[in-house]
Order: structure tokens, then C-alpha cells, then sequence
């Protein structure tokens, strides 16, 4: 099933962009071009993420934003911001946003960072343990927490690099399927990191020996060529 975006921004060229570009990567979208109408779609209806404008008639974003997260709806948001606003980024952050996107942005960005932000949000929701602070995602002799970064191998600790656990969550999200480097790439390190794809490698390569030390029910696999996939075995 798609996953559903909705689009408040006001100015029409801008939001047919959105809209077309987030069409055309597989996303349902729904666009409103007030602060409103807007807030009103939001709280009525389910979305996977919110793309944000701050400026815009009826409510602004900031205020948009705050009335959201008052009704406990925790629908990630992307806002949208002037590129010299630092002082907008973190307002809007402290407020509740799990991202930015500064204007004027390419497609690229546009894709990785809601890319991004489905994916801390599916993580978050993939398995929890009995208490809902605790969330845990268990995978053979892997415990995984994605709120306390940290990867326990049969009960004991293993010590993962940001990035690796970063790498880690995405190949969870995707188990059994073939991930390429630009998707690792794109996701973990960003659209445009200017580093090479030899950076995945040398961290996949890492997570695969921190991760079958000791266990072998989930295995990385290298497909020459593609990329790599994460497969789970049951233990017999």
C-alpha cells in the first residue's frame, strides 16, 4: 500500500512540484493551500507524513504544527523553510518537526529526506517490548533498540558506529530484499555526501563481522554487482 503524504503549501507551482515528484516515487498525496484546510486534512485523516510550509494563509506552519502535536497526533512532519532561517529550522524542531527542507531543493533531497524520516518512523513501530518506551526488534540472537542505539548479540552488547546502526535499521525495514549502495547511500549518509560507495562497503563489511560473531541466524549477504541483503534464518 502507498504511503499517503499531504502537502500544505500555498504556492501552486511549488505544490504541483511536490505533488508530482512525490507521485511519481510511489506516494499518495493530498495538497492543501491553506493553513486551515490544511490542519483540518491532518487531524481527520491518516497520513505517513505531513510536508509543511511555514508561511501560509489562514495559520501559519509554526502554529499548524504546534495545534498537531497538542492533539497528540504524531504523523511525522517535514517543514519547509527559507535557506538563511536558521532561526525557522529551530524553532520548528523544538516545536515538534522531524525534519527541514530548505528552499530552493532538488528532487533528490526531496526524496531521500522523506525517504529518511518514513524510515525512523517505521523503525519506531516495527516491534516493542512489554513497556511502550522500550521499543526492541528482535531478529534471531539480535535484540536491536533503535531509541538507545544499541544491538544486543545473545544477550550481550556489541558495540555498532552510528552509521553502522544506521545501516542496520534500513537493511532490518527491508530484510530479504536486495538494497542497493545508492539506496544506503541516499538514506544513511544523505543525497549529497560526497563521499564514494566504497563508505558502504567499508561499513557493511564491519556490521557483518560485528553482527555473525557468535550467531548465525541473521546473515549480510553480498549480491555482486547490486548491493546487499539482510536474511534471517530460524534456528533449528
Amino acid at each position: 500500500m502507498s504511503k499517503k503524504v499531504l502537502v500544505i503549501e500555498d504556492e501552486p507551482t511549488l505544490s504541483r512540484l511536490l505533488s508530482y515528484n512525490l507521485s511519481q516515487a510511489g506516494y499518495e498525496t493530498k495538497v492543501a493551500e491553506d493553513g486551515r484546510v490544511g490542519l483540518q486534512y491532518a487531524l481527520q485523516q491518516y497520513f505517513d507524513l505531513i510536508i509543511l510550509d511555514i508561511m501560509l494563509p489562514g495559520l501559519n506552519g509554526f502554529e499548524i504544527l504546534t495545534k498537531i502535536r497538542e492533539q497528540k497526533v504524531k504523523t511525522p512532519i517535514i517543514f519547509l523553510t527559507a535557506k538563511t532561517a536558521e532561526d525557522e529550522i529551530v524553532q520548528g524542531l523544538k516545536q515538534g518537526a522531524d525534519d527541514y527542507i530548505t528552499k530552493p531543493f532538488g528532487v533528490a533531497e526531496l526524496l531521500a529526506r522523506v525517504a529518511a524520516v518514513l524510515r525512523r518512523s517505521l523503525s519506531e513501530d516495527i516491534q516493542s517490548d512489554e513497556t511502550p518506551d522500550d521499543k526492541v526488534i528482535i531478529l534471531g540472537d539480535l535484540k536491536i533498540y533503535p531509541d538507545q542505539y544499541e544491538v544486543l548479540l545473545n544477550e550481550e552488547s556489541i558495540s555498532l558506529r552510528p552509521k553502522e546502526f544506521e545501516v542496520l535499521l534500513h537493511m532490518v525495514e527491508r530484510q530479504g530484499k536486495v538494497i542497493t549502495r545508492d539506496d544506503l547511500m541516499n538514506i544513511v549518509w544523505g543525497f549529497d555526501y560526497i563521499g564514494g560507495q566504497r563508505t558502504v562497503d567499508v561499513h557493511v563489511s564491519s556490521l557483518r563481522k560485528k553482527l555473525e560473531l557468535g550467531q548465525n541466524s541473521v546473515k549480510i549477504e553480498s549480491i555482486r554487482g547490486v548491493g546487499y541483503k539482510l536474511v534471517v534464518r530460524n534456528n533449528q
